[in-house]
């Protein structure tokens, strides 16, 4: 028996048989070519090809990981028009008089160089799209094509890594878990799985592929990381115990529909979900979620080439408002900047872009984008049950500016007669240690906090979150944190204001007693996680 260990991104459980992903070999040779224009002609066939390719992937993403899970592959349809890159490919074939496979692998590996060189985790992770679609477009221009998924039923796909592209294709009724020698849980790949529902480890060493092979046993214990090779009968035995432990708990999950989410001394906790964009509501309601806790309206600028206008976000929001039949659906207003680019905002390159001109700081500046959100927002809310937040705020001068143009906002739809809803809650995002600090004075101007883990962990630990080398640094349960969620949690109630928490520790079931302690009102989660924090809720007993 081997024993793998790597980092768990699906927790799940998965024995069966191992099939190694062998990608499609590549040999690039340079060769001189006489006639360039052919080369070109060559170049602009295969990212027809590619686009075809890439807009098939998508749609599959669209329909099983949601919308803005599938960016990514709208991102790589961007990157194959991209001039820069383009021009180097041409400028390579007619100055050298080369093969189009050689220009574009040398674009690549000079592109991918440029990316990785850089500090920014974001623009870092733009070296792997640049080999992904580099390497899709050679494979178009040969007749093997690209790597395709296993056509086995029922195995554990194994890999050196896998891009997204290829994680996508998985057909999720034959893939019984997939494992990758390399890898980060902040990868396209590891969040991907996540929404694709598959038990997943990555990063388990460069040494696992070269110690399995085709039709080895394996046992994939997404929980922990672990990974066991032709387990022996005890180890065996373990993890099918685990397995169906697990499995039988997810089916009392399911009994848990329509049930209260309330302790066994009686305290009511509100369970939300997070979403990204309408196409996940459907997962909203299947898992009976309260509400909506958090819906990143960003979505609705990142897919596009220009601004949305008034109208179409009063649509999408109208949209979600009346699905939720009632129920509260929180919005958080614009959060772009940061690891979220979109060109056409047109911000300037920061050397500490997570610390920079992003979220609220971007409306207070551009008041002009800033309304017309706010005006769709304050129109659709009489189709349902409103509130809105507020991203990054660091001081009391900040909420005081953003209520004011509320204000004038509201101004202008009387003005127009244009009918709003005069019950709207207005919230602000606790995620930056200022907000904690001073959330006494922030908490008597609004209706509610709602804790941002992520990034309130990020900011108080000096811990990029981006960045994977920081995970063994980044520990999302050190005591500042904490005592910065419980001072917000004191100072909320202290002014008649309700907190909930809608980052990733919300469904951190180790943590939701001592959430409930502190006196947090609401968890929101994301959809397939509402159940299992329900659950958690009802075997609490705050009187112990």
């Amino acid at each position: 028996m081997l024993r793998f260990s790597g980092k768990g991104v699906y927790g799940a459980i998965a024995i069966g048989k191992i099939s190694v992903f062998k990608k499609q070999e590549t040999h690039i040779r340079r060769s001189h070519i006489a006639d360039t224009a052919a080369e070109l002609e060559r170049v602009r066939a295969a990212k027809e090809k590619a686009f075809v390719q890439l807009s098939e992937i998508y749609e599959k993403a669209l329909r099983e990981v949601g919308e803005t899970n599938a960016q990514i592959f709208e991102i790589h349809m961007m990157m194959l028009e991209d001039d820069d890159y383009n021009d180097s490919i041409r400028h390579i074939i007619e100055s050298q008089s080369v093969n189009a496979e050689y220009a574009i692998a040398l674009t690549s590996k000079n592109f991918t160089a440029m990316f990785a060189s850089m500090e920014d985790s974001y623009m870092q992770a733009r070296a792997a799209d640049v080999k992904d679609i580099s390497d899709r477009l050679i494979a178009c221009m040969e007749q093997g094509g690209i790597s395709e998924a296993p056509s086995d039923d029922n195995v554990i796909i194994c890999a050196d890594d896998l891009t997204p592209s290829e994680t996508v294709l998985l057909d999720k009724e034959k893939i019984l878990a997939f494992v990758t020698a390399h890898g980060s849980s902040n990868s396209h790949t590891a969040i991907l799985a996540r929404n694709m529902n598959i038990p997943a480890v990555i990063g388990v060493g460069k040494e696992f592929i070269q110690s399995i092979r085709d039709g080895d046993m394996a046992a994939v214990d997404g929980f922990t990381g672990e990974v066991f090779i032709n387990p022996n009968s005890k180890t065996l035995a373990a993890i099918e115990e685990k397995q169906r432990a697990d499995l039988e708990k997810k089916e009392l999950l399911k009994k848990l529909k329509g049930k209260e989410n309330i302790t066994l001394d009686g305290t009511r906790v509100n369970i939300y979900a997070n979403i990204g964009g309408v196409d996940n509501i459907g997962a909203v309601i299947l898992n009976d979620a309260g509400g909506i806790g958090l819906f990143r309206s960003e979505f609705l600028y990142l897919e596009r080439k220009d601004f949305p206008t008034e109208q179409e976000q009063f649509e999408v929001y109208r949209k979600v408002l009346v699905s939720m039949s009632g129920k509260k659906v929180i919005i958080r207003t614009l959060d772009i900047g940061a690891d979220k680019k979109v060109d056409y905002f047109g911000l300037d390159d920061e050397e500490n872009p997570a610390l920079g001109f992003r979220a609220i700081r971007i409306c207070l500046t551009r008041p002009e984008i800033f309304k017309t959100q706010l005006r769709a927002l304050f129109r659709a809310s009489v189709f349902g049950n409103l509130g809105i937040m507020f991203p990054m705020i660091t001081s009391v001068s900040e909420l005081e500016r953003i209520l004011e143009i509320c204000d004038e906002v509201k101004t202008e739809l009387d003005e127009k007669n244009i009918e709003y809803s005069e019950n709207i809650e207005i919230g602000i995002m606790i995620e930056t240690p200022a907000a904690a600090i001073i959330s006494d004075r922030l908490a008597p101007m609004v209706d509610f906090f709602s804790v941002g883990t992520n990034d309130l962990t990020q900011y108080t630990l000096a811990c990029d979150r981006q960045n994977p080398k920081l995970e063994p640094f980044c520990d999302t349960h050190h005591e500042a944190v904490m005592k910065l969620i419980e001072l917000s949690a004191k100072n909320a109630h202290a002014h008649g204001a309700w907190i909930g928490i809608c980052g990733e520790l919300a469904a951190d079931l180790s943590l939701t007693e001592r959430f409930l302690r502190m006196g947090i009102d609401e968890l929101s989660v994301s959809p397939s996680y509402v159940l299992r924090t329900r659950d958690a809720v009802r075997n609490i007993d705050l009187r112990k």
